[in-house]
């Protein structure tokens, strides 16, 4: 029985988003409190975290990405692809708990420091943003596509990497959805045609 591989640069890339918009969204609702601390000093917070934030995000673990990346073994033919929807849908199905918590305490913040809990928010979304953007490099240099069994999918995809050719999968290096290709054609016939 062939098993389901999830692309590693889309399990980077599938919370940016729901901490980017959070982040921006209880950023602006808290620069209409006037806190502890008044607006400009909640703003000019924000704005050093936001880049404190995004820079750590960015640079963690990026060693340990090198080295499974070059560690990496070709996926055999009984592997199924996982849709990039799937991958997100099921990392974020398991999180929504823990993004509606950070979402709350970054507004909540405001009430002290105004604006700056959820700017810390929005730089850990271009953090991550900014990964999967670096792992698409790393896809492009290698000529490959890096992906992990979809049960570790659950935790920080840095574990066992397995690749195929740039063409296989529904996600391009970087994890963006790639245009013009329908769903569905994802088995081990199409990692067999992405040699």
């Amino acid at each position: 029985m062939g098993r389901a591989l999830a692309r590693v640069a889309v399990i980077v890339r599938a919370p940016a988003a729901w901490l980017w918009w959070p982040g921006l969204l209880s950023a602006a609702v808290g620069a209409l409190v006037p806190g502890l601390t008044g607006r400009r000093i909640g703003l000019l917070a924000g704005a050093g975290l936001f880049l404190i934030v995004a820079g750590a995000v960015f640079l963690a673990r990026r060693g340990r990405y090198r080295e499974l990346a070059r560690g990496a073994s070709r996926a055999g033919k009984a592997v199924f692809l996982q849709d990039r929807r799937v991958t997100v849908r099921n990392w974020r199905r398991a999180r929504r708990w823990w993004l509606l918590a950070a979402f709350l305490a970054a507004v909540g913040s405001s009430f002290a420091v105004p604006a700056a809990g959820g700017l810390a928010l929005a730089g850990a979304g271009a953090g991550l943003w900014a990964k999967a953007l670096w792992i698409g490099g790393l896809e492009r240099d290698a000529e490959t596509l890096f992906w992990v069994r979809a049960e570790w999918a659950r935790s920080a995809p840095a574990a066992g990497y397995l690749t195929t050719g740039l063409a296989a999968g529904d996600a391009l290096p970087g994890g963006a959805r790639r245009r013009g290709r329908g769903p569905g054609r994802t088995g081990g016939a199409a990692v067999s045609a992405a040699r």
